[in-house]
């Protein structure tokens, strides 16, 4: 129920979005982030949505990154992998920012990307290489986190490698 819940949101927000209208029906992507969809999976409370709208032109990705429940977030990405699978990042969305931030609830970055903007294995690409691996269902967004206290990965709240996760459909 809360997955359909948060798709029901994340189609909503799709209005919301700042920027040029659409062209087409493919010009529009959403992740639902989640502990579940994260390699390897964690029991985080944490939840989120990435919205991702392109220009008419193609030239420019406008996104809003929405995240609740969750502690310390440092981070937000755009990595090229398919479902399962861990893969190198192509765009931040967010961050990097200090260790220990305490909790976020609500817009956590909104933005726009564009070719200049694309690094690991995109740098140098067109905008339209991360389009269609988006298309294809060969991104996910996720979202990193760190309490700053050694040992990592003690829980919710300290996930650098990420936190919580969605594939960007």
């Amino acid at each position: 129920m809360k997955r359909l819940v948060s798709v029901g949101l994340a189609l909503l927000m799709l209005g919301a979005l700042s920027g040029p209208a659409a062209g087409g029906e493919n010009d529009n992507f959403v992740a639902v982030l989640s502990g579940a969809e994260e390699v390897p999976v964690n029991d985080s409370l944490g939840r989120g949505v990435a919205i991702f709208q392109l220009s008419d032109d193609g030239t420019e990705l406008h996104y809003r990154l929405i995240a609740s429940n969750i502690e310390n977030v440092v981070a937000a990405h755009i990595h090229v992998a398919p479902l399962g699978v861990n893969g190198g990042v192509v765009a931040f969305l967010y961050g990097n920012v200090p260790a220990g931030g305490g909790r976020t609830d609500g817009v956590l970055a909104e933005g726009t990307i564009t070719a200049a903007n694309l690094v690991g294995s995109l740098a140098g690409q067109p905008l339209s290489a991360l389009v269609d691996a988006m298309r294809a269902g060969n991104t996910y967004a996720n979202v990193h986190t760190n309490d700053g206290v050694a040992p990592t990965n003690t829980g919710p709240g300290d996930f650098p490698g990420g936190e919580i996760r969605g594939q960007i459909r």
